[in-house]
C-alpha cells in the first residue's frame, strides 16, 4: 500500500531553476517532483503550485480530508505574512513540514520571521531541493497518517 502525501509550492516557485538560481539553484518544480518520486517510489503523491495563500488552503483542507498521511508545504513568500495558511495548517490533523530552499534566517530581515512555521511539525531551510527529500523521509518514517490533533 501507498502512501498518500501531499506536496504544496507557494508563489513563484512555478519559476524555479530560471528566477535568482543563485539563491534558489537551478532546479526545476517538475525536477525536484521528478527527484521525489524516484527517490519515494512507495509514495503516492499529489502535487501541486499555486500563487495565492487560498487555492493553498483549499489544497490542505482537500488532502485532510482525503486521508493523506502528511504534507510538505514551501509556502514561498507566503510563509512570512499569512496567518490564514498559518490557522489552516493548525486546524488539519495532518503532520506537515515546511520546506524553503534558502536559508530564510540569513536572508533580511523580514524573511527571518516565519509565521506559517509554529503550526508545522518542523522546518527544513537552506538545503535547496534536497530539503523536499528530508520532509519527505520524516513524513515517511513517522509514517501515522492524521498523527496529529488539529490545534
Amino acid at each position: 500500500m501507498s502512501l498518500p502525501l501531499t506536496v504544496l509550492n507557494g508563489p513563484n516557485l512555478n519559476l524555479l531553476g530560471e528566477r535568482a538560481p543563485g539563491t534558489y539553484g537551478d532546479a526545476t518544480l517538475a525536477e525536484i517532483e521528478e527527484t521525489l518520486r524516484a527517490a519515494f517510489p512507495e509514495v503516492d503523491f499529489a502535487f501541486f503550485q499555486a500563487s495565492g495563500a487560498g487555492a493553498l488552503i483549499d489544497r490542505l483542507h482537500a488532502a485532510h480530508a482525503g486521508k493523506a498521511a502528511g504534507a510538505v508545504l514551501n509556502p514561498g513568500g507566503l510563509a512570512h505574512t499569512s496567518v490564514a495558511l498559518r490557522d489552516a495548517v493548525a486546524a488539519v490533523a495532518l503532520p506537515v513540514v515546511e520546506v524553503h530552499l534558502s536559508n530564510v534566517h540569513a536572508r533580511e530581515d523580514f524573511r527571518q520571521r516565519l509565521v506559517v512555521a509554529g503550526a508545522c511539525e518542523g522546518v527544513v531551510a537552506g538545503l535547496g531541493p534536497r530539503g523536499y527529500s528530508l520532509a519527505v523521509r520524516f513524513l515517511v518514517e513517522s509514517g501515522s497518517p492524521g498523527a496529529r490533533e488539529p490545534g
